[in-house]
């Protein structure tokens, strides 16, 4: 049965929340390597000590399985706190800067400071992990964090109140629990950053409220991401990595392949192999399986299966209304204007295509939104450099699906429609910081031509300057 957390925050409480952390970081508390450090550390355990109770929400919410739950949620969190703890020095140290031959005898350099209080609304898909991942870079820069879970997701909502409030200040670091009233009330908030991970409509409102008081912020928004797989593909591991790729957490990823092209030549034996891959996966009939993924409530499954009536289902398609599954469907759409083919579907339906020449996906594909991830798979270098140089995205892979989110070396981010800034890694601590600049410049002589009373000083200027 459906839940939703039905507790709302009034503007009154959000505002002294907001104000009681803007104290706590006027204090200088939030700025020494060894304060976030031991936070970092402490967030860390916090993970480590509640992994079962972390899972159990996780199963009750959207049905994970405790592999998937490790793998994408808890896993991904630890490695990510284990990865900053080791460059965080590095990180904090100011940057040194070259100067300018009009600047003789100074020095320049780049300082990393917080910004503040931050605001962190997260979605509900990898409800967890979402959350938690940029509150590791908020902590690492030395800022102070609101989390605002969200609410189709109450027991990893509550459970994440429970852990931040077991061993965090609330002055540093609170959860406000609720649904649009409380994200509402927050955005009215004069918050030093705002990093939103969300669906492209709300990323539209956050970014006007934060627009109204000028606060930076950071979008990790969605859209439809191709795949591409032309005839020089392997086509066995093409069919294994597209089926990861697409049906973790039943399609509910913001990076998941959206639709599919396929070259002509190799669409028959693609699709039996994709079929093939999907009874080993999940069996014959994935909404049987425990460990398969639900969709998140009632109007999410009714959206997706709204898009069963937008072309020829090849495959899958079975539904389950008691627990909210649908099976991996390979659909072909009656047209490229059908909704499954201009909403992001963001559930285990997969559009499949056909192209002759690589130029007309890439027509295709950069005709629309710029998308948040792409996936070409191919043996062609040709290929992969014609599409990874002609399309505009936000980041992805040759020959692989979701694994460049993985890498902490790699910044994660969109462009255009499908958001703005990245993060992850080394990134995640530039996101919360914003860099300084100081020049010290050196006492032992002046150069007298940037003075108004200097002689010969265009003349001077010019030879310098040209």
């Amino acid at each position: 049965m459906e839940q939703t957390v039905r507790k709302e925050h009034s503007v009154q409480t959000v505002k002294a929340q907001v104000q009681a952390q803007k104290q706590f970081f006027q204090s200088g508390k939030t700025r020494s390597k060894e304060f976030r450090i031991s936070m970092l550390e402490t967030l860390a355990e916090q993970v480590r000590t509640h992994e079962e109770e972390i899972c159990e929400s996780l199963k009750q919410d959207l049905n994970k399985s405790k592999t998937e739950a490790y793998l994408t949620e808890i896993g991904f969190l630890l490695e990510e706190i284990r990865f900053t703890l080791k460059h965080l020095d590095k990180w904090m140290k100011p940057e040194k800067a070259k100067t300018a031959k009009t600047h003789i005898g100074s020095r320049a350099y780049k300082i990393a400071e917080p910004y503040g209080v931050t605001l962190i609304i997260a979605p509900w898909n990898y409800p967890f992990q979402l959350q938690l991942a940029p509150l590791i870079g908020a902590i690492a820069a030395g800022n102070t964090a609101i989390l605002k879970p969200s609410e189709l997701t109450p027991h990893t909502s509550n459970l994440l109140a429970k852990l931040i409030k077991e061993e965090f200040d609330p002055s540093y670091i609170a959860v406000m629990e609720g649904g649009v009233e409380t994200t509402t009330n927050l955005l009215e908030q004069p918050f030093d950053y705002i990093f939103f991970t969300g669906s492209v409509q709300v990323g539209k409102i956050v970014m006007q409220a934060a627009a109204k008081q000028l606060i930076p912020l950071t979008l990790e928004l969605g859209g439809k991401s191709p795949c591409i797989v032309d005839e020089t593909a392997d086509i066995k591991l093409a069919a294994k990595r597209i089926a990861f790729g697409k049906w973790t957490n039943a399609g509910q990823t913001c990076i998941a392949p959206d639709y599919l092209y396929v070259h002509k030549r190799i669409r028959h034996q693609f699709i039996d192999e994709l079929k093939s891959v999907v009874l080993d996966f999940y069996g014959k009939n994935p909404v049987e399986n425990e460990d398969y993924v639900s969709i998140v409530n009632d109007r999410h499954y009714n959206r997706l299966i709204s898009y069963m009536t937008d072309g020829e289902i090849l495959f899958g398609g079975q539904l389950s209304n008691e627990k909210r599954k649908i099976a991996p469907t390979l659909l072909v759409p009656n047209a490229l204007t059908v909704p499954v083919m201009t909403e992001e579907i963001f559930g285990p339906i997969l559009p499949i295509l056909e192209y002759e020449t690589i130029q007309e996906v890439i027509e295709f594909v950069t005709s629309r939104p710029k998308p948040l991830a792409l996936y070409v798979f191919t043996t062609d270098e040709g290929v992969e450099k014609m599409v990874t140089e002609s399309i505009s995205f936000g980041g992805g892979c040759v020959n692989d699906t979701l694994m460049h989110i993985a890498t902490p070396y790699l910044p994660f981010g969109g462009v255009g429609e499908s958001g703005m800034g990245t993060y992850h890694g080394e990134s995640s601590f530039t996101a919360f910081s914003h860099f300084k600049s100081v020049l010290k410049q050196t006492n032992r002589f002046d150069l007298s031509i940037r003075y108004p009373n200097a002689k010969n000083r265009l003349k001077m200027i010019k030879r310098l300057m040209k």
